[in-house]
């Protein structure tokens, strides 16, 4: 499992989001940074939280001229139930076969309750508009996701 490093191209990816609707990183190119952040499974509760913070943040990442992209293991079907339960603002993408998790390093060996399995490691990366990485965030608590990515965000889009 290697992440891809700060300053290096972001890898391309093309994934379909909640409306079955394609969506590519270089649909943004230019225009936005996208916050592409990886969770493991919709409608759990440390998934709830990370996402109704990132909802509630929106008017501070519209400041920052941000796009949020959230990407799970979750089917298409299961996404669009997510965002109306909780009244999300940001699109979700369906990495079903993890073949995009595995390009940004971010499928791999997890621990839970004792046992151990693979799977998606919860990973934010904040893209530039020029399509290269800023930075990568691995080290945070769901309820407080949002804040630290605001906090990163005025460091790395300074």
């Amino acid at each position: 499992m290697t992440v891809p490093k700060v300053g290096n191209k972001a890898p391309a990816f093309r994934l379909h989001d909640q409306d079955g609707e394609q969506v590519a990183l270089k649909d943004y190119a230019g225009n936005k940074h996208v916050v592409l952040y990886f969770y493991p499974k919709a409608m759990t509760p440390g998934c709830t939280a990370q996402a109704c913070g990132i909802r509630d943040s929106k008017a501070e990442l519209d400041k920052r001229d941000v796009v949020v992209l959230g990407v799970s293991p979750d089917s298409v079907k299961r996404l669009p139930k997510f965002i109306e339960k909780e009244g999300l603002n940001f699109s979700l993408l369906s990495d079903e076969d993890h073949a995009i998790a595995d390009k940004y390093g971010v499928w791999g060996m997890k621990k839970f309750m004792g046992r151990e399995f693979m799977g998606l490691i919860r990973t934010t990366f904040i893209i530039g508009k020029n399509g290269r990485l800023l930075a990568v965030m691995d080290k945070f608590k769901t309820k407080t996701h949002h804040d630290d990515l605001l906090e990163v965000l005025d460091e790395v889009l300074e």
